[in-house]
């Protein structure tokens, strides 16, 4: 062998992954995306999912993908400016940017990627980029992808953008762009919009926002951060993605200015070298958007905010470290790599289907469970849920053996 070496120490690594508790175990479903699922270690209840309406599974969303698939057939064999642009695909631009208030919207097969293509076209090396510490990885490899001047503020931190701002402009930054996530996935935060475009009208900045925990969950008919937080037409940039609320599936997209999308048409890198979403993944996405804009999506989302208060009472009630926040992705502290990792191994044990997240998907010493609520959870979902909880973490010390969780909803007893 040319380089045993090599493997040596891609398997070394994998060893100490697994001796840091850091190892990601991939569990399969032989089911649906849904509350009640099926798993390699038994039926289970779904707790992690970006399923946040219950769409994922929802006979129109799937019928509306079927019927994509037997009008456009399975996929384009191509990339758009070549041969891949169908008319289900402007389609989808125009329903996505009527939908957010924006004038047009460029799709992506990922919302990884439509982060990753956004900012090099845009911004030159005379310019900079204001980032929030918390954003999502595909952010911070999109800033370094581009020649623009980076800077990043404290999490939410106003003061800090302020001085990060007055930073830049007095750097002689031309155009400077602040960056931040709508709800920030890991702990479920909102970003202070109505703070932020303050700062941005002070010192003469544009708003990007990746809404991908927000789209469909968030404000007024489900249209995001910017209206949860009375901003909506204030937002220079949107990205989000078809793969959470809206459907499940897969893909991106970025909505802007007019002149914003047809330039990234030209130059992003990820649209321009990627084949086309497939047309069932846009059919699904056009069935959900339409859900989601009515209102039987706000009944959803009312159901969706009930169930997190729910879960969030009880188990605050039962002894358990929690993240604050309203938003359904409720984080479970503990703080252990291993330990989050013994306990979702754990739960699931006794039919509960979490994730444990630790370093680099969090920063090291902030391991947890994050929990996620969904529209198609029902209360009693949610007491078992607690009460498996509640016998793990007494088991493993996280909680103390002296609160008893009754299965009633919000209710725990000493």
């Amino acid at each position: 062998m040319a380089d045993s070496q090599f493997y040596e120490d891609v398997t070394a690594a994998l060893t100490a992954l697994r001796e840091e508790g850091l190892l990601k175990p991939e569990r399969v479903l032989s089911s649906p995306q849904a509350a009640d699922i099926a798993t390699s270690a038994g039926p289970a209840i779904n707790f992690c999912a970006n399923n946040y309406l219950g769409l994922a599974n929802d006979d129109r969303v799937k019928a509306a993908a079927i019927a994509a698939t037997e009008a456009w057939g399975a996929g384009l064999a191509s990339v758009r400016f070549i041969c891949g642009t169908q008319t289900i695909h402007k389609d989808l631009e125009r329903a996505t940017a009527e939908y957010l208030g924006f004038d047009d919207a460029i799709l992506f097969a990922a919302a990884f990627d439509a982060n990753g293509g956004v900012f090099e076209p845009l911004l030159g090396e005379n310019d900079a980029i204001v980032s929030d510490s918390l954003n999502h990885a595909s952010i911070i490899d999109g800033v370094r992808l581009c020649k623009a001047k980076r800077y990043r503020f404290a999490n939410s931190d106003m003061d800090d953008l302020d001085r990060q701002l007055a930073q830049a402009r007095a750097d002689g930054a031309v155009h400077i762009l602040i960056a931040t996530d709508g709800a920030f996935s890991m702990d479920g935060y909102v970003a202070k919009l109505d703070k932020i475009t303050a700062l941005a009208d002070k010192h003469g900045a544009l708003i990007m926002v990746d809404d991908c925990h927000a789209t469909g969950v968030l404000g007024e008919r489900g249209r995001g951060s910017a209206a949860h937080c009375g901003v909506e037409g204030r937002i220079d940039i949107l990205s989000g993605t078809y793969g959470k609320s809206l459907g499940g599936a897969m893909g991106g997209f970025i909505a802007a200015r007019q002149p914003v999308v047809d330039l990234l048409r030209q130059r992003a890198r990820p649209y321009l070298f990627s084949n086309a979403l497939a047309p069932s993944v846009c059919g699904a996405a056009l069935a959900a958007i339409a859900i989601s804009n009515s209102d039987e999506g706000d009944a959803l989302r009312a159901k969706m905010t009930a169930n997190a208060a729910h879960f969030r009472g009880a188990m605050s009630e039962a002894g358990f470290s929690l993240l604050p926040g309203s938003h359904p992705i409720i984080p479970v502290m503990l703080g252990d790599a291993a330990l989050a990792q013994r306990m979702a191994a754990r739960l699931l044990d006794e039919g509960i289907y979490v994730t444990a997240f630790s370093f680099p998907v969090v920063p090291r010493g902030q391991a947890r469970i994050r929990v996620q609520m969904s529209a198609g959870l029902e209360p009693d979902h949610i007491n078992k849920a607690v009460e498996a909880f509640s016998k793990v973490g007494r088991e493993l010390g996280v909680i103390g053996n002296d609160v008893q969780y009754d299965g009633h909803a919000g209710q725990a007893q000493a």
